[in-house]
């Protein structure tokens, strides 16, 4: 094999053509128009969207293998634009779900390396948010983390550790600031 069809496949290798085919479908409709587009041309691409959810812009999803069976959305979400997906692991979505603006769900990070490179081995593990949540704008999903049901992120909250049901967090790193009636 030369050294530019082993270029050309090492550079390649992350490309999901009926990720990139939806992309160039929704690519001219403006933000806040065409939300039930978007859903369906993920739902074509591949990936588990239930009835009545809505994208306002299309997301930013990233990962390599199996990448349409690590994301499963439940019902009537809100998903609102810039957000990143990162799917190196199973990311669920119940149902009821808000999203805000920019919000990232990190399914992986890095173990801490040597001293020669900090940013180690990539540890991917699962992210759950609970039905009836709401993760505001700007808010970080870090892995392994489960809001539990009914809970808001606040805007900003770095979300290191579960969130419980009922309960609004906020901060860098989150911590709960308040308890919401069920």
């Amino acid at each position: 094999m030369s050294k530019f069809s082993q270029l050309l496949r090492d550079e390649t290798a992350g490309l999901n053509f009926r990720l990139l085919l939806a992309r160039i479908i929704c690519a001219p409709l403006p933000v806040h128009v065409g939300g039930r587009v978007r859903t369906l041309a993920l739902r074509l691409a591949g990936f588990k969207i239930g009835h009545g959810t809505l994208f306002w812009g299309m997301p930013t999803i990233t990962g390599h293998h199996g990448l349409y069976s690590h994301l499963t959305i439940g019902r009537f979400c809100r998903i609102n634009l810039g957000c990143t997906i990162d799917l190196g692991a199973d990311i669920t979505i119940g149902d009821n779900i808000s999203i805000g603006h920019h919000v990232m769900l990190m399914s992986t990070s890095h173990e801490i390396g040597s001293a020669t490179r900090r940013a180690g081995e990539v540890n991917a593990r699962p992210i759950v948010i609970g039905s009836g949540s709401w993760l505001g704008a700007r808010s970080v999903i870090m892995p392994g983390v489960t809001v539990g049901n009914s809970a808001i992120v606040a805007a900003g909250a770095i979300v290191t550790k579960d969130v419980p049901p009922n309960t609004v967090v906020g901060g860098v790193p989150a911590r709960v600031l308040r308890e919401l009636e069920p």
